[in-house]
């Protein structure tokens, strides 16, 4: 990545596709719904807002969050992943720095909330260096971390 900026874009009628041919690692693949269902569910869910993830204007990650708040009483990150082959350059923790300013100034934001299978140490790791906490919470075969917004 160097000094390249990681910038977030709107899915629209020009990038869509080009999200649906992203892909994770192999052994990623077990943990991540594709990407092509994820921006079918903004269609039928419209609170969630799909981003492609770009440096340089080329689309290299795609993630999704909802701009309601859910379980916990927070705004949920869906997705967020980062195509094979531009992983370990440090986009994904970029890109979700990014995420979480923008979902910080989403009304009355005081906790995002992710959910990943605890299998996920890659996703594990990602969210406890950007200050996701464990508390406990469990939905299904995910663990859901917290996050605080600060005042």
């Amino acid at each position: 990545m160097g000094t390249n900026p990681v910038e977030l874009v709107e899915v629209n009628a020009d990038n869509w596709y080009e999200c649906c041919l992203l892909e994770v690692a192999k052994e990623q693949k077990e943990f991540m719904v594709p990407n092509a269902v994820s921006i079918a569910q903004t269609k039928f869910e419209p609170s969630l807002k799909a981003l492609a993830i770009t440096v340089e204007e080329k689309i290299v990650g795609f993630c999704m969050y909802n701009t309601r708040q859910e379980e916990l009483d927070g705004y949920w990150i869906y997705r967020i992943m980062v195509d094979k082959k531009y992983q370990g350059q440090g986009i994904g923790s970029a890109a979700t720095k990014l995420l979480l300013a923008e979902m910080a100034a989403l009304p009355q934001a005081k906790k995002i909330v992710v959910g990943y299978h605890p299998e996920n140490k890659g996703a594990h790791r990602l969210y406890a260096s950007l200050g996701f906490c464990d508390e406990g919470h469990r939905f299904g075969q995910e663990m859901a971390v917290i996050r605080y917004i600060a005042d």
